[in-house]
């Protein structure tokens, strides 16, 4: 099944106008003292989980986090030097256990070595298969410095530990974080928003801690998005109401806020979403999580606001859903 883009024509179109005032129904607004701003966000493209109860229910959940295990500080030169000896000569990466050599004793690491006929040092035969078992004992020995170190990780790490680490190193490139696989964009962390605004600027930015996010036309088929900005606290959030029908006839909502910054940057945050009308109330609450964990991994996880169709034509209006959005600073 396609999904629409997050930035594609028509009704796939996010945040196509903006309002000074909730949806007819008048949603819950937390601060009194002014009306919270208000967007109209049309349908874009993915989720799946279980329902959550209708009515009154009031739902806490914790945060998302990062982190890693190893050593930091300036490596010495005879580290750098023993470290040096297992470079991949291909990909210039690490060759960490299981370690293959040619039959002169040249290493090249298990990835380039599937795409290799001969090896690149002395272009000898890479068959048989011969393990270095000495470079093998060497290589538990010691701390392997995180791939993204000349991005400003200084971690070292046990060769166990290191893959486990980059895939969640706060120094990777960032990953565009519209939902939908159709951007392919990556970079540095103060690149986002230019990239945003630059490549996406169908995305509606509202400023404010108490916001209205109105989703337009939920009963379009298939999987769809809704996605836009909150400005406040001298950060950048991202709003997003995903619809996933995991199988025919059953679909999901899952509503999440993502901050535009780090994990340790996100646990200084918390976020409200709440839907109101008909005198029934539902209500998130959860530390936001950062755009390096993904609006996928919160489903994964179901930290993240989940409701169904049933649950979500009991708080719209028309087809439109209007969800109350509140962001807060957490007291260190």
């Amino acid at each position: 099944m396609s999904r629409p883009s997050s930035t594609g024509p028509s009704a796939s179109k996010p945040c196509s106008k903006q309002q000074q005032q909730p949806p007819p129904q008048t949603p819950h607004a937390p601060s009194p003292a002014a009306p919270p701003a208000a967007a109209t966000i049309s349908a874009a493209g993915p989720g799946s989980s279980s329902a959550v109860p209708a009515a009154a229910a009031v739902i806490s959940g914790p945060g998302a986090g990062g982190g890693g295990g190893g050593g930091a500080g300036p490596v010495s030169p005879q580290h750098h030097e023993l470290t040096s000896l297992f470079e991949c000569p291909v990909c210039f990466d690490y060759v960490l256990p299981p370690i293959l050599q040619c039959q002169a004793g040249h290493l090249v690491c298990n990835q380039c070595r599937q795409k290799l006929s001969c090896c690149p040092t002395c272009r000898g035969a890479l068959t048989p298969s011969i393990r270095n078992l000495a470079m093998e004992k060497v290589a538990s020995a010691v701390l392997f410095p995180c791939k993204y170190a000349t991005t400003g990780c200084s971690l070292t790490l046990h060769h166990t530990e290191k893959p486990e680490h980059e895939d969640i190193c706060e120094y990777r490139p960032y990953s565009c974080p519209c939902p939908g696989a159709s951007c392919k964009w990556q970079g540095p962390l103060e690149a986002v928003m230019s990239h945003l605004m630059h490549a996406h600027k169908s995305i509606t930015t509202l400023q404010g801690e108490d916001i209205v996010f109105l989703a337009t036309d939920i009963n379009l088929p298939g999987a769809v998005d809704w996605v836009m900005m909150q400005s406040c606290f001298g950060h950048h959030f991202m709003l997003v109401l995903e619809k996933q029908e995991k199988f025919e006839g059953h679909q999901q909502f899952f509503a999440i806020v993502l901050l535009i910054g780090s994990r340790k940057q996100a646990e200084n945050f918390a976020y409200r979403l709440e839907l109101n009308g008909n005198r029934r109330r539902l209500t998130w609450e959860a530390t936001p999580r950062s755009i390096h964990d993904g609006v996928a991994a919160a489903i994964l996880n179901s930290d993240c606001l989940v409701f169904d169709t049933a649950i979500a034509h009991l708080f719209a209006d028309n087809g439109n859903l209007g969800i109350n959005v509140t962001i807060s600073t957490c007291c260190q």
